[in-house]
């Protein structure tokens, strides 16, 4: 895929390269969708005549932001509906686990097109799908159609009795079979996906760690964001969950694990041992209540120089595809712990070069260096959230300027620009939104229970006069 070329002009560039450079007024000269040089205006416009121009003058420019752990289909059209009172059990199984047997095929691509709106929209140029039941090929198609970089799984388990469950060997090949079907050189690539949990045999794990080696991709699987994947493994092999998957051989550097948050010292030097990145997800934690404040040590696998990148799971867990200002949850959850600190560098690291590494491409994104596939997140200092400016670092992670977000870039294709994205009918995605997720909820039978009362301006009665009484009732103090 290849676009015009273009320099983005002007910039403070944060690179995120390895020596951490900070770049002024910096031009980026971005060909054939990759960076091709980083330097003043003047050489670049001389060496590059025929490109076009992207003014980013007195902006920030960031390299593009990694969600490792997206959920893509039903809560993006359902979100902040589940109620945030009850466990991530009944979350599941009394809510997704209902909605997600209605959905149908263009359900699923509406999905992953509003989802990676959003992202874009919010700076992040990544995005790594969790769990898809039905269609990811519709998956993979909404998010090729917003123009987001993406990997897309089938998301498989053989557990019996539950639902969507299937044979190992099946469900070895409905995975196969969705990698194949995505191009290896496509932005939006297939990855091998399961549930993980105690939903897993041990044949579907070991073979689905042969397929991913032998395929040359990526795998993640969900574990122990809450304590029970441990009581459920020390009960059924005798031995903690990332303890068992060591001993079978499936951790590794191919793994990405959702969450690892409830482990324990040898699970925590398994991980390290193996090299196994992890994808975090605060926002989940604390909107489900899993108790990272108790168990969590992200932070320490990333002082011990484990693997680490940043998710924002579902839009009924962490809520939103914000990767922005899940750095500042993660940082500040280990920060108010005080045992295994993230400075803001540390933690703006894991949504961007780190993050990028953990999931296994860190030689294509995660920092703006020549050669990097030239995706790119313009922010505007105009904003007053920037004004002024501050430790760049610091600002990015604390100062909370997502919503500053300009233009966008991905592999040289501008996908937003001036605060709009170019690519999908927004409009057309709100009104379908609203309607198929009004369509899903009454097709379950399930009522979202609205915690404030609803009515219609015609019964509000309250005036100021009614407020404040007539001039009558009131006495001069």
């Amino acid at each position: 895929m290849t676009h015009d070329p273009l320099l983005v002009t002007g910039a403070t560039v944060v690179t995120m390269a390895p020596g951490r450079e900070v770049v002024t007024d910096a031009t980026v000269a971005v060909a054939d969708g990759r960076v091709a040089a980083i330097g003043p205006y003047r050489t670049l416009r001389a060496d590059h005549p025929g490109a076009a121009e992207l003014d980013a003058s007195g902006c920030v420019v960031v390299p593009g932001l990694v969600n490792a752990h997206q959920h893509c289909t039903v809560d993006p059209l359902i979100r902040s509906v589940i109620p945030d009172d009850i466990d991530s059990q009944e979350a599941i199984f009394g809510w997704a686990v209902p909605l997600h047997g209605l959905v149908s095929g263009g359900d699923d691509e509406l999905s992953a097109a509003l989802t990676a709106a959003e992202s874009l929209m919010r700076g992040v140029t990544t995005v790594l799908e969790a769990g898809t039941v039905a269609h990811p090929r519709r998956v993979a198609a909404g998010l090729a159609a917003a123009g987001i970089r993406g990997r897309v799984g089938g998301w498989g388990w053989d557990a019996p009795g539950v639902p969507h469950s299937l044979p190992a060997a099946e469900t070895l090949a409905r995975q196969e079979e969705t990698v194949r079907s995505l191009p290896a050189d496509g932005l939006v690539t297939g990855w091998i996906t399961l549930v993980g949990h105690d939903l897993v045999s041990d044949e579907l794990f070991t073979g689905a760690a042969a397929l991913a080696d032998r395929l040359g991709t990526t795998m993640t699987f969900h574990m122990s964001p809450g304590p029970g994947d441990a009581e459920s493994y020390l009960g059924r092999t005798g031995a903690r969950p990332l303890v068992h998957l060591r001993e079978l051989g499936v951790l590794g550097p191919r793994l990405l694990l959702g969450h690892a948050v409830w482990l324990d010292d040898e699970e925590v030097d398994a991980v390290l041992a193996t090299r196994t990145a992890v994808a975090s997800c605060p926002g989940a934690y604390l909107r489900l209540g899993q108790g990272y404040t108790r168990a969590g040590r992200h932070g320490e696998l990333v002082r011990r120089g484990g693997r680490v990148a940043l998710g924002c799971d579902a839009h009924n867990a962490g809520d939103a595809p914000d990767v922005l200002r899940t750095a500042g949850l993660l940082a500040g959850l280990e920060n108010d712990r005080g045992t295994w600190p993230l400075r803001a560098d540390e933690a703006f690291a894991l949504a961007t070069c780190a993050g990028a590494e953990a999931i296994g491409l860190g030689d294509l994104i995660g920092s703006i260096e020549v050669g990097k596939a030239a995706d790119l997140v313009v922010l505007d200092t105009r904003d007053l959230a920037w004004t002024p400016v501050g430790d760049l670092a610091t600002h990015l992670v604390w100062g909370a300027p997502g919503h500053t977000v300009r233009d966008v870039l991905v592999a040289g294709k501008a996908v937003v620009r001036d605060r709009r994205i170019t690519t999908v009918d927004v409009a057309e995605l709100r009104r379908e939104a609203a309607e198929r997720s009004t369509a899903l909820l009454r097709a379950a039978g399930l009522e979202v229970p609205g915690r404030w009362p609803v009515v219609p301006a015609t019964a509000a009665t309250t005036s100021s006069r009614s407020l404040l009484g007539s001039p009558s009732d009131r006495k001069d103090p």
